[in-house]
């Protein structure tokens, strides 16, 4: 590997975006480390992907909502590349009920994942990450509408927008930028997860062009953040979402 070569963790990088992100990234000249929770074949396909391009990539396995896994995720990345330049936070769960009907358990899990899994991560970006690099957290660009059904997880993602400007003033000095992508409607499983085909097609024709995100459509927006064009882009949240709002 060149002492130059950037290098990503994508956190959720076993599919969706975030499997997206993790291949965008590695075709833009980065090693990256392919976080997962779950399924390691899933993890292990993206990999395989990204060495298949002449890339370099790692999977490691880290559940978000714990800290000594986040832990260890930074060090087994700094252990094979050398540092840790990105850390893109695209683990996440959604799910979509009133708020009457929520369930305290599905509140709590996705709060866990959503927003101590991005907090546990920032922390550690936080003290670790090198001089010139970024961080990009995930929300949604269904906020600025308010629909029904979206209490927890927008609240989720709301909170995740509160410590991107915050941490941004907080690495005052360190020359890293932190700014939040908020995704449209995309064509991911979790997107498709528990909704009806009415429910996806009312969603997808939201915005002007009439259909849901490509996944590599969201990555070609971190790509441009974490990329030479993005260094000014400081505290923001980038809303990818054909013009729905």
């Amino acid at each position: 590997m060149s002492e130059t070569q950037k290098v990503a963790i994508v956190t959720g990088g076993s599919r969706g975006i975030g499997r997206a992100v993790a291949v965008r990234l590695a075709r833009e000249g980065f090693a990256v480390a392919v976080n997962y929770a779950g399924v390691q074949a899933d993890a292990e396909k993206v990999v395989d992907e990204i060495e298949n391009i002449g890339g370099k990539a790692i999977a490691v396995k880290a559940d978000v909502t714990r800290t000594a896994d986040v832990v260890r995720l930074f060090d087994e990345t700094e252990k094979a590349f050398g540092g840790i330049d990105v850390l893109v936070n695209s683990a996440g769960m959604m799910v979509i009920k009133p708020i009457a009907e929520m369930e305290d358990e599905i509140f709590d899990r996705t709060f866990a994942i959503n927003v101590r899994g991005t907090f546990n991560t920032l922390k550690q970006a936080a003290k670790r990450i090198r001089s010139g690099g970024h961080i990009i957290n995930f929300s949604t660009s269904v906020n600025p509408l308010t629909l029904p059904g979206y209490g927890a997880y927008g609240a989720s993602k709301a909170a995740v927008e509160v410590l991107t400007s915050i941490l941004t003033k907080e690495m005052r000095g360190r020359n890293v930028t932190v700014n939040t992508v908020g995704p449209g409607p995309t064509a991911t499983e979790l997107f498709f997860e528990g909704k009806t085909q009415e429910q996806i097609d009312r969603l997808a024709n939201l915005n002007p062009f009439e259909r849901l995100a490509k996944p590599d459509e969201i990555a070609g927006a971190v790509a441009f953040l974490v990329g030479p064009d993005g260094t000014w882009v400081n505290g923001q949240t980038l809303r990818v979402n054909g013009g729905m709002i």
